[in-house]
């Protein structure tokens, strides 16, 4: 047995696929402990695993018309400074044979590995590492061939190891490590091929032919549900009372108010114009549509609900867009700008599962209508997206990881 640490800090989508590892660990007999934001720690608990909070406070009240001013907040150099250090204080106490890093943890995750003498391993739902085939993820959805996008890759590496090299020096001092560039620390890394282990599938992002050994794409972690969840009993009996729904969420954005507000209202108007029904999921922008023929809900299980709507209209987070390419359903991208959304958007349309892509701050009542209209009217979508199912369905992403960790412990 050996005793696992998964370091994981963000939002919903962050944290609960590695639910999936961490039973898979536990089932094989592993000691595992998950870190995580305070709201999902009872989640993780229901789930059978450890969990660990690790908060991060803003400096400021959340701005309700600026919402995203927290999330520029925790990532600029003194925020991740911040969480770096709370989560070495919420894991000082607990002993770990291995770690497992989410992008968040990274920063920290590194000199403490080293500090305590043990391997770590990389858990990623976005392909951000230097490739000709795409620009790293979370710069958006184009492409502007190998050259390129080989530059982007090098460039946003560079500018990652500048902007936070005094922040990751602190934890080494802190840590009583000696003090080493952070670009040589990261040139360690690349010689000794740390694993980078990849929770997408390899249907949908293939393993690019230039990355380094130790970069794998190895399938989609799944969300696991607490052992004593139920289904709320007003979304059983709107699901019974009539026809198939449609699923709109936009997952844990934040929005302002105003912003939410336009949201709603025009999911509200689209569905009427398709004559369907709805199932609007709040998330962080909380989103609420007063209407008969939709219900608004918050947190369920995407697994659950997936089976029980006819299409999909989202965001294109990694972990909604997985699960309803899980499910085999055509999908509406709505995704907001900038981060990885716009490049999950560009995966759906290149796949065919996509209808279309509907930018959220452009978004309007007509566009989305007939968008929707389009995953019923052109059977092409619905075939793309069950064939991608049907492949994913033969995919084990958490045995990959469990084989990546045993190889470590036995090492």
């Amino acid at each position: 047995m050996a005793r696992i640490v998964i370091a994981a800090y963000g939002s919903r989508g962050d944290i609960v696929p590695l639910t999936d590892i961490g039973c898979r660990l536990r089932n094989a007999g592993h000691d595992v402990v998950l870190t995580a934001t305070p709201d999902l720690v009872d989640e993780i608990v229901g789930c059978g695993l450890q969990a660990v909070p690790v908060d991060f406070e803003l400096e400021h009240e959340l701005d309700e018309e600026n919402p995203l001013r927290a999330a520029k907040e925790m990532v600029l150099p003194k925020g991740m400074r911040k969480l770096g250090e709370n989560f070495l204080a919420a894991l000082r106490d607990v002993p770990a044979d291995v770690l497992l890093l989410s992008p968040f943890a990274e920063l920290v995750g590194h000199p403490l590995a080293e500090a305590r003498n043990i391997p770590s391993i990389g858990v990623r739902l976005q392909p951000i590492s230097t490739t000709a085939a795409f620009p790293p993820s979370l710069l958006g959805a184009w492409s502007a061939g190998p050259v390129l996008n080989r530059g982007a890759g090098r460039f946003a590496t560079a500018l990652f190891d500048r902007m936070y090299g005094k922040t990751i020096a602190g934890f080494r001092d802190q840590l009583g490590l000696p003090t080493v560039p952070q670009r040589t620390l990261r040139r360690q890394r690349t010689d000794a091929e740390w694993p980078i282990l990849h929770g997408v599938s390899p249907s949908v992002v293939p393993r690019p032919a230039d990355w380094r050994a130790g970069l794998d794409v190895v399938g989609y972690w799944w969300p696991q549900r607490p052992l004593d969840w139920q289904p709320p009993g007003e979304l059983v009996s709107f699901l019974e009372s009539g026809s198939t729904p449609i699923f709109f969420g936009l997952g844990s954005l934040m929005l302002s108010k105003r912003e939410a507000t336009r949201i709603s209202e025009l999911v509200a108007a689209a569905l009427r114009k398709v004559g369907l029904r709805g199932v609007i999921q709040a998330g962080g922008a909380n989103l609420d549509v007063v209407d008969d023929n939709i219900v608004t809900v918050g947190a369920v299980p995407h697994d659950w609900l997936f089976g029980k709507v006819a299409a999909v209209a989202h965001s294109c987070g990694a972990g909604t867009m997985a699960a309803g390419l899980r499910a085999g359903l055509p999908a509406v991208a709505v995704p907001s700008p900038g981060g990885d959304q716009p490049f999950w958007a560009r995966r759906l349309r290149e796949l065919g599962v996509s209808s279309a892509t509907l930018p959220r701050p452009k978004l309007t009542a007509e566009r989305l209508a007939h968008a929707i209209d389009l995953t019923f009217t052109e059977p092409a979508h619905r075939t793309a997206a069950a064939d991608l199912a049907a492949r994913i369905a033969d995919e084990d992403g958490a045995a990959s990881v469990l084989t990546a960790v045993e190889e470590l412990v036995r090492a």
